[in-house]
């Protein structure tokens, strides 16, 4: 009876110490896998360092000039050619009325002109261009910018027959600061001398001027806008 006693309990210690001694082991091996698991991170979990993309330069009355000073320097160029449906001319801007200068060099370059139409035709007097109906080119000055330049009347140039010159803004505007985006041609002969002073000469027609006549002399309806659309299909640097 005693040895059967003595066999029975050696046979529970036995389990006993087989049990306790391979439960930590397996445990063990347990916790190593989870740990491995969690340290391999699938490759395309990884996050990736963010690039913020900067906003697009944009014009405005407060870098304008700034902008513009800077521009004129690199400028070695002095001529613009307008394609427009009625033929093309060719105009020559003046060195010493830089902003301007640089200002319709720059919107030349940014292709801002393509596309926008001669929208007010003054019989023996100008045409007017830059400007559209269509929501591209009111989408183009967005991008570009809403800005205005100051006259530079004191030059010297004068509203002859040919010349160039920028409109003011139709914002109320006792200074007459330009409207950058538009320009018109004098075709009044000798010239429209009692512009001098308002607005601001920036170059003459030197070819094709008789393509300007043609604009000139199209039929208009209300606000002088010409009956058929007469579109500037590029302005490109010479």
């Amino acid at each position: 009876m005693l040895l059967r006693q003595s066999a029975l309990t050696t046979s529970l210690l036995f389990l006993l110490f087989v049990s306790c001694g391979e439960s930590p082991k397996k445990e063990n091996n347990k916790v190593q896998e989870n740990i491995a698991n969690t340290d391999t991170v699938p490759q395309n979990q990884v996050d990736s360092p963010k690039v913020e993309e900067e906003e697009p330069f944009k014009l405005t009355e407060e870098n304008a000039i700034d902008f513009f000073f800077d521009y004129a320097k690199t400028i070695k160029k002095d001529k613009v050619k307008i394609t427009t449906t009625m033929g093309s001319f060719t105009v020559e801007l003046y060195d010493n009325v830089p902003y301007h200068k640089a200002n319709f060099i720059y919107l030349a370059r940014q292709h801002y002109f393509d596309s926008t139409q001669f929208h007010r035709v003054v019989k023996d007097f100008i045409i007017q261009g830059g400007n559209s109906d269509d929501k591209r080119t009111a989408g183009k000055r967005g991008k570009i910018g809403r800005y205005l330049l100051p006259p530079d009347t004191k030059k010297g140039h004068k509203h002859h027959r040919g010349t160039i010159s920028m409109p003011s803004s139709e914002r109320d505007n006792p200074h007459k600061l330009a409207s950058p985006y538009e320009f018109f041609i004098v075709v009044t002969n000798p010239g429209s001398y009692h512009l001098d002073g308002s607005y601001t000469p920036f170059g003459r027609v030197v070819e094709g001027m008789d393509v300007v006549d043609a604009i000139n002399n199209v039929p208009v309806g209300d606000g002088d806008w010409p009956w058929q659309n007469i579109y500037i299909l590029k302005a490109e640097v010479l």
